[in-house]
């Protein structure tokens, strides 16, 4: 950091500290990932993306396809948790301890001290290749691979599952009437929901409402204001896709008696690009699902049967990956260019989150400003956070941190060895103190201007274990 946090505090501190008390606020936090492809051959180095992602956005979470040494080198203390995948044809060679052990000791060992690896997926969509050796060796090689990590005692830092498409379904509309496909139901997916359920792992699929849109549905598919679809056995009503499907799942889950297991959202996302006579492909509706998407999410809203729950979610994709085969919108999944550039705004990059009314002279050098009689609250339910506006100068948002942490409010973890110290730059910490003095003041739109330096955003910023 560039100036050391002041220790004192200001004749002030208890007022403030008695608000803190009235007004910081709980809420149900999602997490939002994004899938790291690299079928191209213009991407950055894996150190400057695992650097943008940490200093640049607020993603959280990352998804190999593989277990690419240098990519898990990159993400060392990031705190960025990392999920990394077994390819399918490997699946014959897990269900033999001696090769588990051996894969973990070569693709795992190494790099678990600095890399926060937290979950090996066994395969992508095994079921729906058809492969009845990869089909039968799925759930033992899960098993197997659990055992090795219990032998090298790694079983409660790192999870073992497999994600899913929604193929496995046989039936899936209404969302009440989901069904797991005959013969995979009781011989694969129960003792698979067995061992998820054992080795408290959550189920994985891969719902893609684009995929399953018409221009009839489009408004339905992006969270768009539509008139919604009535399931008449439940009497409950759907305003997306996304909801439906998840629920469809959660309905065959049901069937074979899993109805407390986690469900996680190992890959979904719109593309931005496609072939012209493609309904439906553009950058603004791409931005629509994937915005829509990170709120919904993350609201705690659930889905009509699943209430009040978030959901793990992994965006795809990461990058355009231009060597990707087949249509145009296969190479146009991703959030960002090569150059690290957004293809389009969902508002997960740190410094431009939406502006702020100011109404109220901001924090400066002097006391806690009161509260104004009328302040601008978010929607209820919505949960704010207060960052640096983009393009911020430095030295202002030092005056930020040294304001807010004088006033005694916990800076803690911005401090040397605290959870939120890295990365070590003014701009990083500067998010930090302005969302703490701007939570216990009560999340008022003019607690975050800062001088106008501050912006307020409905996306968690928090980021390994730096919560805030």
């Amino acid at each position: 950091m560039a100036n050391s946090l002041p220790n004192f505090a200001s004749s002030g501190c208890c007022v403030l500290l008695l608000l803190v008390s009235i007004f910081i606020q709980g809420g149900v936090q999602g997490s939002i990932g994004v899938n790291y492809g690299t079928v191209a051959n213009d991407l950055p180095p894996p150190t400057h993306v695992a650097h943008f992602l940490l200093e640049s956005t607020i993603i959280n979470r990352v998804r190999l396809f593989d277990a690419n040494p240098d990519i898990l080198q990159a993400f060392a203390h990031t705190g960025i948790a990392v999920t990394i995948t077994v390819p399918n044809d490997q699946i014959p060679h897990l269900t033999k301890l001696s090769f588990a052990q051996q894969w973990l000791k070569s693709n795992v060992q190494p790099y678990v001290q600095a890399t926060n690896i937290v979950r090996i997926l066994i395969g992508n969509e095994v079921l729906s290749t058809t492969n009845k050796l990869f089909i039968a060796g799925l759930v033992p090689a899960m098993q197997t691979l659990h055992a090795a990590l219990v032998d090298a005692s790694l079983d409660r830092k790192i999870k073992v599952s497999t994600p899913h498409s929604l193929g496995i379904l046989s039936s899936s509309s209404p969302p009440s009437s989901g069904k797991f496909r005959q013969g995979y139901d009781v011989h694969v997916l129960k003792p698979l929901l067995s061992f998820l359920k054992a080795t408290n792992s959550p189920f994985m699929v891969n719902p893609y409402p684009y995929f399953g849109f018409s221009a009839d549905t489009l408004d339905y598919a992006l969270f768009r204001p539509n008139s919604g679809v009535f399931d008449d056995k439940t009497k409950l009503l759907y305003t997306n896709m996304l909801d439906a499907q998840l629920d469809a799942v959660f309905s065959a889950m049901k069937l074979l008696g899993f109805v407390d297991l986690e469900i996680a959202i190992a890959e979904t996302g719109w593309p931005s690009e496609c072939d012209p006579a493609q309904v439906g492909v553009d950058p603004q509706s791409a931005a629509d699902y994937n915005g829509n998407l990170i709120r919904h999410v993350t609201s705690g809203n659930g889905t009509p049967l699943m209430p009040n729950r978030t959901f793990e979610t992994y965006i795809f994709a990461l990058f355009n990956e231009n060597l990707k085969p087949g249509p145009t919108c296969e190479k146009n999944f991703g959030l960002f260019r090569p150059d690290m550039t957004p293809v389009y705004n969902v508002g997960i990059l740190r410094h431009t989150a939406s502006s702020s009314t100011p109404l109220n002279p901001s924090p400066g050098s002097g006391p806690v400003p009161a509260l104004a009689p009328a302040s601008p609250s978010p929607p209820h339910g919505e949960k704010l956070w207060c960052l640096p506006r983009r393009g911020a100068d430095a030295e202002a948002l030092q005056r930020n941190i040294d304001y807010v942490c004088g006033l005694g409010l916990n800076c803690g973890p911005i401090k040397q060895g605290g959870p939120c110290f890295m990365p070590n730059t003014v701009r990083a910490h500067a998010a930090y103190a302005m969302n703490r003095y701007f939570q216990a003041m009560g999340r008022n739109g003019y607690d975050c201007e800062f001088e106008g330096t501050g912006a307020t955003t409905a996306v968690d910023p928090s980021y390994g274990k730096c919560k805030y």
